[in-house]
C-alpha cells in the first residue's frame, strides 16, 4: 500500500470516534445534585470527505471523492454522589456503531457492532450554585471493546486502551448567559494487530502521541425551557508511528458545534450540529449531527 494510502486509513481509524465521549454539552459542568442516577441515550451521524495532508487536499487514487459515513447509538448510565464534601458524577458509556466507507473508498468492506466502552469519574473541586461559578475534574479510561479486525482499515473498535484528563470551568456572565473553557489530554495504549489500517499485510505495532483538546464557546438560556449553546474545538497532536517509524501527521484541527437544548418534564432533549472548520491532516469532517435525550431519576 502506498506511503499516502498509510496515513490516510490511520487517520480514519482514530479519528471519527475520538471527541465524542469527551465533548460537552452546554451545562455539563454545572455539579449534579447527589444521589440521582441519570441515563442518556444518544444518536450520532458524521460524515467524512477531503482527505488532507500537510494542509492540501489530496485528490490522487482512493482520496478523488472519499466518503467516510459514521452513526453511532449511544447508551450511557450515570450516577451522581458526594466524594467527602464535593460532588461527583460517575458513568460507563457503550456504542453501538456502522463505519461505512463510500465513494473513491467503496472497495473497502465496512464495519458494523459493538463500540469501545468508556468508564468516567468527575469531581467539583470547586461549585457554587449561587454565582453560577463551578470548576471540574474529570477521567476517563476508554476500553478495547469494540469490534475490530485486523484485516480491515475501517473499524468501530481501535482494538487498545486510552486515557483521558479534562479539566473544566464555567461561569456566569450576564444573568441569561455563562461562559465556559474546557482542556483535555487524551494517552493511547499501543495498536499490536494494525495491519490493514497500517498499510501491512500482517499486524505490526501502531503508536499515537496524546492528543489535546480545548473547548470554548457562550451558554444561552432563553427561559426555563429553551438554552442555546455554540463550542470552537481546537486538537493538536496525535501523531502517530508504525514501527516505530514517525508518520508526521499532528491533526492541528479547528471545528465547531451548536447545542439546543429543551428542558422538559420528561427529561432533557437535545439536537447538535458541527462540522470541521480547518483540518491539517486527515479527512474532514463536514457534518455531525446529534440527537440526545436525558432522563434522572
Amino acid at each position: 500500500m502506498p506511503y499516502l494510502s498509510k496515513i490516510a486509513l490511520l487517520t480514519v481509524l482514530i479519528h471519527p470516534l475520538l471527541g465524542w465521549a469527551l465533548d460537552l454539552q452546554p451545562n455539563d459542568i454545572v455539579a449534579p445534585l447527589p444521589d440521582r442516577t441519570i441515563a442518556m441515550v444518544s444518536f450520532f451521524n458524521t460524515e467524512n470527505t477531503n482527505f488532507y495532508k500537510n494542509g492540501s487536499v489530496s485528490t490522487i487514487g482512493p482520496y478523488a471523492n472519499p466518503v467516510i459515513d459514521n452513526v453511532n447509538y449511544i447508551a450511557r448510565l450515570s450516577r451522581s454522589y458526594t466524594f467527602g464534601d464535593l460532588p461527583g458524577l460517575s458513568f460507563i458509556q457503550a456504542p453501538y456503531a456502522t463505519t461505512t466507507p463510500s465513494g473513491s473508498l467503496a472497495t473497502n468492506p465496512s464495519s458494523s457492532g459493538i463500540g469501545d466502552t468508556t468508564l468516567a469519574t468527575a469531581i467539583w473541586p470547586y461549585a457554587n450554585h449561587d454565582t453560577r461559578t463551578y470548576f471540574a475534574v474529570a477521567a476517563y479510561l476508554i476500553l478495547p471493546t469494540g469490534s475490530y479486525n485486523s484485516s480491515q482499515a475501517f473499524n468501530v473498535g481501535n482494538n487498545r486502551y486510552s486515557s483521558d484528563l479534562q479539566v473544566g470551568f464555567q461561569k456566569r456572565i450576564t444573568q441569561n448567559l455563562e461562559g465556559i473553557i474546557a482542556i483535555d489530554s487524551q494517552w493511547f495504549g499501543g495498536n499490536s494487530q494494525c495491519a490493514a489500517a497500517c498499510g501491512s499485510t500482517t499486524n505490526t505495532s501502531l503508536t499515537q502521541k496524546p492528543v489535546i483538546t480545548t473547548q470554548l464557546g457562550p451558554i444561552y438560556k432563553i427561559n426555563q425551557t429553551f438554552t442555546l449553546g455554540a463550542s470552537y474545538f481546537y486538537v493538536t497532536g496525535g501523531a502517530t508511528e508504525i514501527n516505530n517509524v514517525y508518520q508526521n501527521n499532528v491533526m492541528n484541527t479547528q471545528r465547531f458545534l451548536l447545542s439546543a437544548l429543551a428542558y422538559t418534564d420528561i427529561g432533557r432533549f437535545s439536537l447538535q450540529y458541527g462540522r470541521d472548520i480547518d483540518v491539517q491532516n486527515g479527512f474532514m469532517q463536514n457534518r455531525l449531527l446529534a440527537i440526545r435525550y436525558l432522563k434522572a431519576f
